[in-house]
C-alpha cells in the first residue's frame, strides 16, 4: 500500500503516539504542517478507504490507529524509492551517497557495522 506524503505524516504520528482523535492530530500536526482539522478529516477518509488507518467510536469522539505495520510500510516505500531512482540497486545507491560525501563518519560506521553483521550471519 502506498501512502502519499501527507498520508504518512498522519501514519507516523499514529505509529508514534498511538491511536488518537481528530482533535488531537490536529493539535500535534498543525505546528508542523499547517493543517486544518477539515484537512486532517479529508486524509483520514482517504486513509481509511485505503484500509491504512480505522477508528474506534468512543464516548465523544472517534479514535484513529493504523492498520499497517510501520516496518512493511517502510519496506514497501524504500523498495518503491530504489526502484524509481536507481532501478533497485542497493549498491548504486550507497556509492551515490558516498560520492557525494553526505555521509557523516558515524554514518558510514554504521553502514560498515550492518554489512559485517550480515557477512557473520
Amino acid at each position: 500500500m502506498r501512502l502519499s506524503d501527507a498520508e504518512w505524516k498522519i501514519a507516523d504520528c499514529l505509529w508514534r503516539r498511538g491511536p488518537m482523535t481528530i482533535t488531537e492530530l490536529t493539535k500535534e500536526l498543525n505546528p508542523s504542517c499547517g493543517w486544518s482539522k477539515n484537512v486532517i478529516i479529508t486524509m483520514l477518509k482517504r486513509m481509511m478507504e485505503k484500509g491504512a488507518v480505522e477508528f474506534v467510536q468512543e464516548e465523544r469522539a472517534k479514535r484513529f490507529y493504523p492498520t499497517i505495520d510501520r516496518t512493511e510500510a517502510e519496506l514497501e516505500e524504500t523498495t518503491t524509492f530504489l526502484d524509481k531512482v536507481y532501478d533497485g540497486n542497493v549498491g548504486l545507491m550507497i556509492s551515490k551517497l558516498i560520492g557525494s560525501e553526505k555521509l557523516s563518519d558515524e554514518q558510514l560506521a554504521e553502514l560498515r557495522r550492518i554489512v559485517e553483521e550480515r557477512e557473520g550471519e
